[in-house]
C-alpha cells in the first residue's frame, strides 16, 4: 500500500481524537484541506491494509455516574474461549471482552471482560448473571475492581511518520 502525505497527515490528526461534532468528519478534513468523503475512504483503505486496528470509543464512565469497574478475568480452555467470549460480549453491561495471552502459573487467565456499574453491588450481581447465562461457574477466576482512575485516551504513536514509507514521486 502507498502512504501519501495526507494520509500521515490524517493518522497524526486522527491520533488526537475526534471532535464531537455532528460531523467530526467533516471538522477533520477542514483541518487537512480533505472533504468528509476523503476522510472516510482514506480512513477505510488504512484500516482495511492494517494500518489501524480499529476505531473506538472512551467514555468517561466516572463522569456519568458509574462509580464501580472491575476486569473479571477466566482461565477458558484455548479452544473454548472465542465461543465464552462471544457469549459474554454479548450482554450490555459488559463494555469489553476479548483474550491475551496467558503468563505461566502465576497468571493462568486468558479471557478478560470489564463491567462497569453504579456501585460494587450493581457489579456483582451483572457477574452472577453472566456467570449463570454463560456457564462460566466452573472456571477459575478473579475480579479485578479498579480502585483509582487514570486518565483515558487511545494510543498516541510519536514520531510514526518516518516508519511510513512516502510514495516516491515519478520522474
Amino acid at each position: 500500500m502507498i502512504v501519501d502525505v495526507k494520509d500521515r497527515q490524517l493518522l497524526e490528526a486522527f491520533q488526537q481524537g475526534l471532535a464531537i461534532s455532528p460531523r467530526p468528519y467533516a471538522d477533520l478534513g477542514n483541518r487537512l484541506g480533505l472533504s468528509e468523503n476523503e476522510v472516510i475512504e482514506r480512513l477505510d483503505r488504512l484500516k482495511q491494509a492494517g494500518l489501524i486496528k480499529r476505531l473506538g470509543v472512551i467514555v468517561r464512565h466516572r463522569k456519568l455516574g458509574y462509580r464501580a469497574n472491575a476486569m473479571v478475568v477466566w482461565d477458558i480452555p484455548d479452544e473454548q474461549a472465542r465461543e465464552f467470549g462471544r457469549r459474554i460480549s454479548s450482554f450490555e453491561f459488559v463494555t469489553l471482552c476479548y483474550r491475551r495471552p496467558r503468563h505461566g502459573a502465576g497468571w493462568p487467565y486468558n479471557l478478560y471482560c470489564m463491567i462497569h456499574g453504579k456501585n460494587r453491588e450493581t457489579v456483582l450481581e451483572q457477574l452472577s448473571v453472566l456467570e449463570q447465562a454463560c456457564k462460566l461457574s466452573g472456571f477459575k477466576r478473579e475480579i479485578l475492581f479498579s480502585r483509582r482512575c487514570f486518565k483515558q485516551r487511545g494510543a498516541i504513536y510519536q514520531n510514526a511518520a518516518p516508519l511510513i514509507q512516502p510514495a516516491l514521486a515519478n520522474g
